[in-house]
């Protein structure tokens, strides 16, 4: 599955049915409300669906390959988990080929049961590693007050939710409570996670890179590391 992250728009390739492709992918997003583990791939061969190739179907077809030789795999939700609020936050710095823009990608837990994950192109090209991290470690921190405000409404209550993020650069940037030139570029929205750090609701933490979950939707991965991080998700065989 990591090869999918080769792709490019192979402008020069064979042309495909549309209509094939995109009813593909369609299928194979409506896994990943099941299968994090397909998240990254699918994602990616989603953003050639305006002129498909043959090099984009084969990689599609890839993953329903991988599927097709883990079909019992699933989210495994323990009945005596903890509930703890906790989440993780991480960046590609500029991994896509196409326009060297980075790749965003957080997942939130209670306690050991995945409950909300996602993986998305940025909006603009990112100066630096910190930039792309600490764009990602806004959008968790925005996922996050979704969910308190939600939790809050069922009589639970938590405060400073650690955000695990493996940058420090980052992390220190979203502690320092000024703003210094190199980052006045950066969108406004993305700096309210200082505001969230000072109430108390979050706190970011650092996580070192090779126990970053959060790398299986952002990056491709070999296999051991892609595993480890399959099983840490919660994905594991149901019969």
């Amino acid at each position: 599955m990591s090869t999918t992250t080769k792709l490019d728009k192979d402008e020069q390739g064979k042309s495909i049915d549309q209509k094939l492709y995109r009813s593909m992918i369609g299928s194979l997003l409506y896994l990943t409300a099941s299968r994090p583990d397909i998240l990254f791939s699918v994602c990616l061969c989603v953003r050639f669906q305006a002129c498909p190739k043959e090099s984009h179907l084969h990689a599609v077809k890839r993953i329903f390959k991988y599927l097709a030789y883990t079909p019992t795999l699933g989210l495994w939700y323990p009945r005596k988990s903890s509930f703890d609020l906790h989440t993780y936050s991480d960046a590609d710095f500029r991994g896509y080929k196409v326009d060297r823009k980075s790749t965003s990608g957080t997942c939130q837990f209670l306690g050991n049961m995945l409950i909300s994950w996602f993986s998305k192109k940025q909006n603009s090209a990112a100066f630096s590693t910190t930039e792309a991290e600490y764009i990602a470690a806004g959008s968790c921190c925005a996922q996050i007050m979704w969910m308190k405000q939600q939790l809050l409404d069922y009589g639970f209550i938590f405060e400073k939710v650690p955000i695990r993020c493996d940058n420090t650069s980052a992390i220190c940037l979203g502690k320092n409570l000024v703003h210094h030139s190199r980052t006045k570029h950066i969108d406004i929205r993305y700096h309210f996670i200082k505001d969230h750090i000072e109430k108390g609701d979050i706190e970011l933490v650092f996580v070192p890179t090779e126990e970053q979950v959060e790398d299986i939707f952002t990056k491709p991965l070999d296999e051991q590391t892609f595993s480890k991080f399959r099983l840490e998700l919660g994905l594991c065989e149901i019969y």
